[in-house]
């Protein structure tokens, strides 16, 4: 009698995948993220911080890795698109459904404007995966940066990330590899004259199937020195700028951000930029 084989079934096919679940194993990194916030934090202003302000939340799951901090932390969420904010309440807080009475007050989301107020100041807010970049005029961004800046507690700290080299402004497609899937970042088309810039994310899988397109950004290319003055200009007393370090192959970043000024001229490169006021 044959032996029947065995059919091999992909975790991830085009028709089955949730794309918010491969964004967040693909792109988001939350604990080395919150470890890096809270630490300059402490270090710059010699305290913890305890109330986050996320900004384009998306599904909230930095604000979540805040949250599991510590049940002293609070943390607020702006985002205009339910459908991730739905997701994330769903898929990324039920241990604050599940956890005491008070724990859901400590997570708000509100679907407004990044520009508008929050409940309360906050001691960290950031705005991250250069999700500000949709604000594509100087105008726009300092009018930005200052509502940051007003929402902040006497000594709060806003960060943002930020993508640079010139490999950040060549079309092109860079593939990783991520477990039973692969995540394409396509440089769809950049426009020097503008600094307008069209990116997608497509997700590739093993059955030869492929999700394209599952997020498109339509964004701005800001340089370092350009944000750097814009918040200055928004009226933050200082600005640092930490730059991530090379790994052993020096080929790419190793995820290790330590403050400095110049940077190194790398083809493609990730910093941060903390304002204080």
């Amino acid at each position: 009698m044959a032996k029947k084989r065995r059919v091999r079934r992909h975790r991830y096919t085009a028709a089955t995948a949730d794309k918010y679940v491969l964004y967040q194993k693909a792109v988001q990194s939350p604990d080395l993220d919150i470890a890096f916030l809270a630490r300059i934090f402490r270090k710059t202003r010699g305290r913890d911080a305890l109330h986050f302000r996320e900004d384009f939340c998306g599904t909230g799951l930095l604000s979540a890795h805040w949250l599991r901090g510590g049940r002293a932390r609070t943390a607020e969420g702006f985002d205009l698109d339910p459908e991730p904010v739905a997701w994330g309440l769903e898929h990324n807080f039920a241990f604050l459904r599940e956890g005491p009475e008070d724990a859901p007050n400590r997570w708000t989301v509100q679907l407004k404007d990044v520009r508008g107020p929050g409940m309360r100041p906050c001691d960290l807010r950031v705005a991250q995966n250069f999700s500000y970049c949709v604000f594509r005029t100087r105008a726009e961004l300092v009018e930005y940066f200052r509502a940051a800046r007003a929402s902040l507690a006497p000594d709060g700290i806003f960060v943002i990330d930020l993508h640079g080299g010139h490999e950040a402004t060549e079309e092109l497609e860079e593939e990783k590899r991520c477990g039973g899937f692969t995540y394409v970042w396509d440089q769809a088309g950049f426009w020097p004259g503008t600094g307008d810039y069209t990116c997608h994310i497509h997700f590739r899988f093993p059955d030869g199937s492929e999700l394209r397109r599952a997020f498109s950004y339509h964004w701005r290319m800001w340089y370092l020195t350009e944000l750097s003055d814009a918040l200055h200009d928004a009226g933050f007393a200082r600005v640092d700028r930490y730059f991530e370090g090379s790994d052993e192959k020096g080929t790419g970043g190793n995820g290790i951000f330590r403050k400095g000024v110049r940077g190194e001229n790398c083809p493609s490169w990730i910093a941060y930029l903390a304002a204080l006021r």
